[in-house]
């Protein structure tokens, strides 16, 4: 498949797929004129990556998973825990900003709630 096919078949740009490529994300192999080669599992690995970025993963996070998320590996029981732990640890990080975030409101809630007179970014 070439990177204009795997772009329409997965509504990715292709100046995304040659950085996914850049940074290892993707691997295509070079025809004979140079044009990328990518196989059919491409789309289903790319659908993976934008499915880990909407749960809140970033591009390193995924980076450093790929050996567990190699064809085959995804079956393994041990694979499943390992995935599973990182799910946790995501849901623990969205738990300690969400805190982070409740806190900054209700300080922002404070200044607003002061009189009129009074500077809300003093004191």
């Amino acid at each position: 498949m070439q990177i204009g096919e795997l772009a329409l078949a997965t509504g990715i740009s292709r100046d995304t797929l040659r950085y996914y490529e850049k940074r290892g994300l993707l691997r295509a192999r070079r025809s004979g004129n140079g044009y990328r080669d990518y196989p059919p599992e491409a789309a289903d690995w790319l659908r993976y990556i934008r499915l880990a970025q909407a749960l809140g993963f970033t591009l390193q996070e995924i980076e450093a998973d790929l050996p567990l998320l190699a064809p085959g590996a995804a079956d393994s029981p041990a694979t499943a825990a390992a995935l599973r732990g990182a799910l946790q640890a995501k849901l623990e990080e969205i738990d300690r900003r969400i805190d982070g975030l409740q806190a900054l409101r209700g300080e922002l809630a404070r200044r607003l709630g002061a009189p009129l007179a009074d500077c809300p970014l003093q004191a």
